[in-house]
């Protein structure tokens, strides 16, 4: 890695994250008498980075640190040289000439520029150079945005193109986009319009700051960081460098005179109000301690005030709407300030995203895979146009005497009702999708190794559903178990399920996945339906209820045919406990997996206490692990705390996981042999109660944990004792499961477990009580 920035760093990071060692190289800092100094520095701010930029800090011994003056002669050892030194032709070149010299030929040599030409780079190197030559734009953090542009020299060689496509797909876990060599290549052309276009707006009819993120984040599918809370986590300074690098290398965009900067923003720039890396931006945080709140800027004066709530009727009505087409549907129509903006910043984002075509991409597949992977935008701009309506929000366009593109246009004559449709066969998925440059429908390519449920569903239905989970067919006589409730949320729907899909595998199927395509794998146990049970006292009710997931998790365990759990992202509570009972784990690399019960005052109750006894047999790691309510950082912290098996595997691309949870589930399925319920569990009864209550009291005293903690902990420590014995003795799963059921209820009934219930679903923190 040459360049050990911000992005070097971070760059090298990942390539640990997956394994693979990588030598960090950086200038020679004077005054230091360390010369490896800006490389350890990069090294460590990626190390302490929030989110970090490492999966666990272990992974940092995979990166070596050195200096262009020494260990430039290092790169004859590498396979592939990254260059992501600052953005200054001049520097790049210097360096370029230099590894050009000490390369070994066949060495792949690629520039992480964001925007400078990849021929101006490599302009007057020799051939073989240039064949191994390529952009490979990662997005910041590249650990988190899944996008990867890819952009070829005009001598790449087709192999060193395919070659890096594979490596950054399955190895980083990238959605790599092949892209042109134009100014910002697609995702950043298409992000520096729309954001130019907010701040335009935003002078031109008059919004405020809070009022522009409120109507430019979630709400229409885009990052809570919205446009200028993201403004300040990237840097002002950053956002005018790419505008005004724009503006100047596309000097025959129509479009140009967006790519300037608002005056207000220019003022920002020389005030040296960068963002958070300054402490103050479009928002900064005024007080201290509990005091300490966040205060936004007037952009007419400059001056900061406590953030003000907007208020738009037509966001208070859209919030009802969980379909996001819908969603924009009613607020482009809406007839107040809040439609006003999002029509003009919809509609002309619509009309720059095909003016660009075929310019920056032949297709618009690329176009809105770049701004889903990079922008973590939940549409690209053509699938916007499809969720609006494309006819009837063209004819708008027309209709206020906005020229349509000549491409669009010619959809349009053509009868085309979207660019996007389906085109299934024989129960298999496929999509077409609208080429803006023959005025036709293409049938999309597949994608091997990638399953989509939604697809499968829409090409060959469904097996069995209800209302919160459904049985999935996904080929080969594997069974998919999928939940669909809102945040996956576990309930009785979804513990039907469970047998359902034991049973119908035993009968038809030769292995069971369990796996979804929601932003998160499960957030756990249905608490609204825990807490009403709890007010109402309906004990025997809710004493079912736990019963019923306990007995579902155990079918699992013991299931005649192996199931493969491929869960990703939030991973908590009951969703943890599925993947504990699993056969084998399939896990995405993004994996933030732990059992969270105690910060809603109860304990594990669907066998995780019993599980984690079993994988750690040391009920102080236990408790620490689950009274802390301990979550991985990632799926390699997760098997550092336990929760995931040596035999268990990671996925590094999410979109990879279901093919490979297939996959791993028909390897398990030639030899498997369920198990039979466990009878020898060794548990350590009074003598390790009084133990891990001991760890409980200092605890208190050194006030790291609050009275109820406390109390908490107490039930968690029995269980984890395996009850009352005065020696220690064998124990069987039942009898962990009826001690976490016991130990659930009694919690249940106390009033500060039901103020915790209430607060975290009020607000979504814990409540330290």
């Amino acid at each position: 890695m040459l360049g050990a920035g911000t992005m070097g760093s971070r760059i090298a990071a990942h390539f640990a994250n997956a394994g693979i060692p990588a030598l960090l190289l950086d200038v020679v800092l004077t005054g230091h008498t360390n010369r490896n100094a800006a490389a350890l520095a990069g090294l460590e701010n990626a190390t302490r980075q929030k989110p970090g930029g490492f999966f666990t800090p272990g992974a940092a011994q995979f990166v070596t640190p050195g200096n262009f003056d020494d260990n430039l002669k290092d790169i004859r050892r590498c396979d592939w040289l990254i260059e992501a030194v600052t953005e200054n032709l001049d520097i790049k070149r210097q360096l370029m000439a230099k590894v050009s010299i000490l390369r070994t030929p066949g060495t792949i040599c690629s520039t992480n520029t964001s925007g400078i030409p990849l021929a101006a780079i490599s302009e007057g190197f020799d051939t073989e150079f240039r064949q191994h030559f390529l952009g490979t734009h990662f997005f910041n953090p590249p650990r988190y945005l899944h996008l990867f542009e890819m952009i070829p020299g005009a001598e790449t060689l087709p192999e060193v193109l395919q070659l890096v496509h594979d490596f950054a797909d399955r190895r980083l876990g990238k959605g790599v986009v092949p892209c042109k060599d134009t100014p910002n290549f697609i995702a950043n052309r298409i992000g520096t319009f729309f954001g130019s276009t907010v701040q335009r707006l935003t002078v031109e009819e008059d919004y405020t700051i809070e009022e522009v993120d409120a109507l430019t984040g979630p709400l229409i599918g885009l990052p809570k960081s919205a446009s200028y809370r993201l403004l300040d986590i990237v840097g002002l300074d950053v956002w005018a460098l790419v505008t005004r690098n724009l503006h100047d290398l596309a000097p025959y965009d129509p479009w140009r005179g967006r790519f300037v900067l608002q005056p207000f923003l220019e003022e920002m720039v020389k005030r040296d109000w960068l963002g958070e890396k300054r402490g103050q931006g479009h928002y900064k945080r005024v007080g201290k301690g509990a005091e300490k709140e966040i205060w936004a800027i007037d952009w007419k004066t400059l001056q900061y005030h406590p953030m003000q709530k907007p208020r738009f009727a037509s966001i208070d009505a859209a919030k009802n709407i969980e379909d996001l087409g819908e969603r924009l549907r009613m607020l482009v129509a809406a007839p107040d300030r809040a439609g006003n903006l999002l029509w003009k910043l919809l509609s002309d984002l619509l009309l720059y995203s095909a003016s660009v075509v075929p310019e920056i991409s032949d297709r618009i597949v690329e176009i809105d895979r770049a701004m889903r992977w990079g922008y973590a935008n939940k549409l690209g701009p053509f699938e916007v146009w499809d969720a609006l309506g494309f006819e009837s929000t063209a004819r708008r366009i027309e209709g206020e005497g906005r020229p349509l593109p000549e491409n669009v246009q010619r959809m349009l004559s053509s009868g085309a009702k979207s660019f996007y449709r389906s085109a299934d066969c024989d129960g298999a998925p496929h999509t077409e999708y609208f080429d803006l440059c023959t005025a036709g429908y293409r049938e999309m390519e597949e994608r091997p190794g990638i399953l989509v449920l939604g697809d499968l569903k829409r090409a060959r239905s469904v097996v069995k559903k209800n209302a919160g989970a459904s049985l999935v067919d996904i080929g080969d006589g594997v069974l998919c178990l999928e939940f669909h409730s809102k945040m996956n949320t576990i309930g009785g729907d979804q513990g039907a399920m469970m047998h359902a899909a034991i049973e119908e595998t035993a009968r038809n199927f030769e292995a069971l996945v369990i796996a979804n395509d929601g932003e998160n794998f499960s957030v756990g146990a249905n608490l609204m339906l825990v807490l009403l049970a709890a007010q109402e006292g309906e004990w025997d009710e809710l004493n079912a209820m736990v019963h019923a997931f306990q007995q579902a998790n155990m079918a699992l365990k013991y299931a005649p045919k192996p199931v493969v759990a491929a869960p990703f992202a939030m991973t908590l509570g009951g969703g943890c406990e599925i993947a504990l009972h699993a056969s084998r784990v399939q896990a995405a690399a993004e994996l933030y997996m732990g059992m969270v019960e105690t910060g809603v005052g109860v304990i594990p109750a669907g066998g995780g206490c019993k599980e984690v006894i079993l994988r750690l047999g040391d009920p102080k790691r236990a408790l620490e692990l689950i009274g802390y309510a301990k979550v991985s950082s990632s799926a390699e912290d997760a098997r550092h705390l336990g929760l995931l098996r040596d035999g268990d595997v990671v996925t590094m691309n999410r979109e990879r996981l279901l093919a490979d949870a297939k996959a791993f589930a028909l390897v398990l399925a030639e030899n498997y042999a369920p198990g039979l319920p466990r009878q020898d569990i060794k548990i350590g009864g009074d003598s390790t109660f009084a133990l891990l209550k001991l760890g409980l009291y200092m605890a208190r005293q050194g006030d790291y944990i609050t009275e109820y903690d406390n109390v908490v902990g107490e039930k968690l420590a029995y269980v984890l004792s395996g009850g009352h014995s005065t020696s220690e003795q064998t124990v069987s799963e039942q009898y962990l499961l009826d001690l976490e059921r016991e130990a659930f209820l009694s919690l249940c009934g106390r009033p500060e477990t039901q103020q915790r219930m209430q607060h975290m679903l009020k607000t979504g923190k814990p409540l330290r009580n």
